[in-house]
């Protein structure tokens, strides 16, 4: 099990801009929706469910909206979303995974092409970059949850395979079948995480060294990002403190 690590991803980034909310539960609906679809309307009985879940009451999702999504896919209500991932390059070469839910693949692959387009990057056929990841279940917890150590061990004792810890929190790495035992393990010491879900973990960071490239960077992310169907952008970028002090 490795040690601590300052690398800070997208979903910490995005968590720290407070985006807009109507927009936020809009995605987070969708994603309870379809893992109700999936499965049985019950969290404790569907794994992905209560991964969705989880991740609404963290941010503060009413109950109402919550047992609303699954409602409606009970009931059998409700778009027919599309799983759909996209790779490709960012501004200074850095690789992007685009994680979408679309019902018109048509639409999303135009918005998501334009958005590279418009923003320093290429949209790159499947496969193109997700080599350099790995796919890997994430359980996020924030700083409150514990000091470094008291989670490495909480961590060590579930069965992780990794810890980084960063004072914005926590991210306890596992392989993806063990991502839910894991999770179950450490919510009986640490209490609820913040997040529990699949991800895409670059095997090398490619640094930013530069405002301007990093600035364009950001703005790809936050394009993508603002798209009702994009539900996650994941990244191999590491950027300076410097620099990320000058961006504000």
């Amino acid at each position: 099990m490795a040690g601590h690590s300052k690398f800070k991803n997208i979903m910490h980034r995005k968590g720290a801009q407070d985006k807009k909310r109507s927009a936020l539960f809009s995605k987070l609906s969708r994603e309870i929706t379809v893992a109700a679809k999936m499965g049985l309307p019950d969290p404790d009985a569907n794994a992905r469910l209560r991964a969705a879940v989880n991740a609404a009451k963290a941010q503060s999702m009413p109950k109402d909206n919550i047992q609303r999504a699954i409602d409606k896919a009970a009931g059998g209500e409700g778009d027919n979303y599309e799983e759909i991932r996209y790779e490709g390059y960012g501004p200074g070469g850095v690789s992007l995974i685009v994680e979408a839910l679309t019902d018109n693949r048509n639409r999303t692959a135009t918005n998501v092409r334009t958005a590279f387009a418009k923003n320093g990057g290429n949209l790159g056929t499947s496969g193109s970059v997700s080599h350099g990841f790995d796919r890997l279940g994430l359980i996020s917890y924030p700083a409150t949850a514990g000091d470094a150590d008291t989670v490495f061990e909480a961590a060590l004792d579930a069965g992780a395979d990794d810890v980084e810890s960063t004072e914005d929190g926590h991210d306890i790495w596992t392989s993806v079948d063990n991502l839910h035992p894991v999770a179950k393990a450490l919510e009986a010491k640490l209490g609820e995480a913040d997040g529990v879900k699949l991800a895409w973990r670059p095997t090398l960071k490619s640094e930013v060294g530069d405002e301007s490239t990093a600035q364009t960077l950001f703005k790809l992310i936050d394009t993508l990002d603002d798209d009702d169907d994009v539900q996650t952008v994941w990244g191999n970028y590491e950027i300076p403190d410097a620099i990320m002090e000058k961006l504000g």
